[in-house]
């Protein structure tokens, strides 16, 4: 298990951007792969982005390809979410999580959840 705490969510108007930050706790987060999910209000917990133990493959929901780009530095433990061009559509909690598994996208593979932080994007 590693303990994920996220951080830099807020208010933010249409086309603004925000770089939401992961931070780690555990000796092995190396051997993980990381996630980013989100939820909004009536809405199931959705993928948004992936990225593999080093860093060399990610994924992408279609909603956020080319404007969303996740990374990790293994050696500070943290893992990035760069969101661009924001759109109202992307407001929602978004959770940073962990799994073992190889490049998975599905919310059941990820055994591991931060407590997420809110993003709101204003028209």
């Amino acid at each position: 298990q590693v303990q994920l705490v996220e951080s830099g969510g807020g208010l933010v108007q249409v086309g603004d951007s925000l770089r939401l930050s992961c931070a780690t706790s555990g000796r092995t987060f190396s051997s993980y792969s990381m996630g980013w999910f989100r939820q909004a209000p009536g809405k199931e917990r959705e993928f948004v982005a992936a990225i593999s133990r080093t860093g060399g493959s990610t994924a992408y929901a279609d909603s956020v390809k080319g404007r969303f780009a996740i990374s990790r530095d293994n050696a500070q433990k943290l893992v990035y979410l760069q969101m661009n061009s924001l759109k109202p559509e992307d407001t929602a909690v978004y959770y940073c999580a962990a799994s073992p598994l190889y490049m998975v996208t599905r919310a059941a593979d990820f055994g591991s959840w931060g407590q997420g932080t809110q993003v709101t994007v204003s028209a």
